[in-house]
């Protein structure tokens, strides 16, 4: 792990005036005064970086010393790495990886703490979505990578098999933590929703620590607490369609930045992953309704309170499109949504109501558009 000073931020200095009848008082004041400009002077960023969960997670904190950087962002980072042994899907030794090898259980598996919980919340969304979002889709995303690579669409007969395999007939929660894979073959994969929940518990140990402004990105899956020295907030820059290269063609010209607090923000779509397959263009991003990939080009970036809720929406939003799911978004609390896609050779966008500046009262003040 590798760690870097950015850059030192200096408190703001103001004079004062005092009298002496109210000498001690003032005194006071400075003293408080000079104790909390000593600490806003010391305080400076620090950067760790690690490769966890297949992306490149950077976390970001403003300390005092080196030492305690250290500290922080290895535990934060450990915490991650923690997480990928349990939510892993390509990890033969990984928790998911070993009850997807059970299918079909016999009896209900009892399952970690931690992957119990994101299998609730999976499940939840699931619901929710009507089946746009699905845990069950490992087999579907298995034959869809096939045809990415081989850029081949798979056979009528090859889709009707795997999709036997997948579906909310094929997994079970049951009390105590535990849980039932009902149809052969099928494979768990909690890829759109598992890094937001690591995200959290990491900025959970950061907090724990005693670090209060710090930043988590996991290649794009982002989720902040506080706000950097003298700023308004951490600023993001987003481009969902991947075009920022293209600086001479004004259609691509669609990047934005936001400036965050204490929230998490999302994008998901095909930008650096898709495949053209019959000169149509597909996400790697499954719909678990088709068992094929999203026509694209599309891209969709997610506010929310927690990155949980900003990945799992995010992937879910990619899969309904921006018609059914603005709907979608505006019966979620606290979470707001972009949609960009490519359209008759034109770039589209479209915004949900609560984007950014009508966030509901506990996001209002958190988020501002540039």
């Amino acid at each position: 792990m590798h760690f870097r000073i950015q850059k030192t931020f200096q408190s703001y200095r103001s004079g004062y005036f005092f009298s002496a009848s109210n000498v001690f008082k003032v005194l006071l004041f400075f003293i408080i005064l000079f104790q909390n400009t000593a600490h806003a002077v010391s305080l400076s960023r620090y950067q760790g970086v690690r490769r966890c969960m297949g992306v490149t997670w950077t976390v970001t904190v403003f300390t005092e010393t080196l030492v305690e950087a250290e500290t922080v962002i290895s535990a934060a980072l450990n915490e991650v790495t923690r997480l990928e042994n349990i939510l892993s899907d390509y990890q033969p030794k990984s928790e998911l990886y070993q009850l997807s090898a059970l299918a079909p259980t016999q009896c209900p598996k009892q399952v970690s703490k931690d992957l119990w919980e994101v299998l609730v919340q999976a499940v939840a969304w699931r619901d929710r979505s009507r089946g746009a979002f699905d845990p069950t889709v490992g087999v579907l995303t298995d034959l869809w990578r096939n045809a990415r690579q081989t850029g081949h669409m798979p056979s009528a007969k090859e889709l009707k098999g795997v999709m036997r395999s997948a579906g909310p007939e094929a997994l079970r929660l049951d009390s105590s933590q535990r849980v039932s894979l009902l149809k052969p073959n099928m494979r768990l994969d909690l890829g759109g929703i598992g890094m937001g929940y690591a995200i959290d518990q990491a900025l959970q140990v950061v907090k724990k620590n005693g670090v209060s402004t710090a930043m988590i990105d996991a290649s794009g899956d982002i989720g902040v607490i506080g706000k950097p020295p003298h700023t308004n907030g951490w600023r993001i820059e987003i481009d969902a369609l991947g075009r920022k290269s293209d600086k001479n063609n004004p259609v691509f010209k669609n990047g934005f930045a936001i400036t965050l607090e204490d929230v998490s923000v999302t994008t998901s779509g095909d930008a650096f992953q898709a495949v053209e397959i019959g000169g149509r263009r597909y996400s790697h991003i499954v719909d678990p309704r088709t068992g094929l990939g999203v026509i694209g080009s599309t891209g969709v970036t997610v506010i929310a309170s927690d990155a949980t809720t900003a990945d799992a929406v995010a992937t879910t939003l990619s899969v309904l499109g921006p018609d059914v799911g603005s709907q979608f978004v505006e019966q979620i609390e606290n979470c707001a949504a972009r949609f960009i896609w490519k359209e008759d050779g034109q770039v589209r966008v479209r915004t949900t109501a609560e984007w950014p500046a009508q966030i509901t009262n506990s996001l209002q003040s958190k988020i501002k558009q540039e």
